[in-house]
């Protein structure tokens, strides 16, 4: 019977299915739905009491969260700026006629990606560095220019960041590689056969037609926006940055969560300790 129930053509695909669907329920749903419930209650140690919106009103009413949303979002707009265009633009070179050794770039792009984020963020923090000795900064003098501090508050924070989200342009590169194969080569022959030059090529043709991958990649691109948080904290060497220019959503989850938490445990001899350790950093 048990057999017959597992091999039937009707049951078969939601036996396989169930894992899956176990999985986002147990690992996904409920604990979306826990956090709902949770945010109109306070929680404490054998007690919960149901609150109401003052969860709510106390979040948006705190000065630190309201930026840290602000700052999410200006960098998750960066960020689409510069993963979505410079991708496409890059492949429609790759794959054209006059270029040559077309492997080896897609390598040389996609190395990046293969770097630790950490490892990535240390080396920028190197670069973009306060000393006059730091690469950024000989490259100003070189030019004539004095050298500045690029983390403190400011666009040159901003830009920083910005620039330490390059190695996730060989990813959505190795997308739109992906898309442009599916594409039929027989509609680029007709369009040359009509006349069509290869800007009228790019923008009739291949980028219509990439709006599959593209939706994917805003997808995805998205979410590494609002779920930055390593590039910040390697950046500015901790969660704390300058009037909080760095600081984003997760990150200020991660304060809330887990440093308030450290700091509570902490002895108060200690905490002095840490508190005077860290802003020396």
């Amino acid at each position: 019977m048990f057999k017959k129930f597992i091999y039937s053509t009707k049951t078969a695909p939601y036996v396989f299915i169930l894992p899956f669907v176990l999985t986002v329920l147990i690992f996904w749903i409920f604990p979306i739905g826990r956090s709902a419930l949770m945010s109109f209650q306070e929680i404490l140690p054998g007690q919960t009491e149901w609150i109401g919106l003052r969860n709510f009103r106390q979040l948006f009413a705190d000065r630190i969260f309201l930026i840290s949303v602000q700052n999410t979002l200006k960098f998750t707009v960066g960020m689409l700026l510069l993963l979505i265009p410079i991708p496409i633009v890059l492949v429609c070179i790759i794959n054209s006629k006059i270029m040559n050794h077309t492997k080896l770039f897609k390598t040389i792009y996609f190395i990046p990606a293969l770097a630790s984020v950490v490892v990535a963020g240390t080396v920028f923090r190197l670069i973009f560095g306060e000393s006059d000795t730091a690469l950024m900064n000989q490259v100003l003098q070189a030019f004539g220019a004095e050298p500045i501090k690029w983390f403190k508050p400011g666009a040159t924070g901003y830009m920083a960041l910005l620039i330490l989200c390059w190695h996730w342009i060989g990813v959505n590169m190795m997308y739109y590689v992906a898309g442009l194969q599916n594409i039929s080569q027989d509609l680029y022959e007709a369009a040359s056969i009509d006349g069509a030059n290869s800007w009228q090529q790019l923008t009739r043709i291949s980028i219509p037609l990439l709006k599959p991958t593209t939706i994917y990649v805003l997808t995805i691109s998205i979410y590494a926006g609002l779920s930055m948080f390593i590039e910040s904290y390697m950046l500015w060497k901790g969660n704390n940055s300058p009037s909080n220019i760095g600081l984003t959503i997760v990150g200020y989850l991660y304060r809330q969560g887990i440093e308030k938490m450290i700091w509570a445990m902490l002895p108060q001899q200690d905490s002095c300790f840490w508190s005077s350790f860290w802003s020396s950093t």
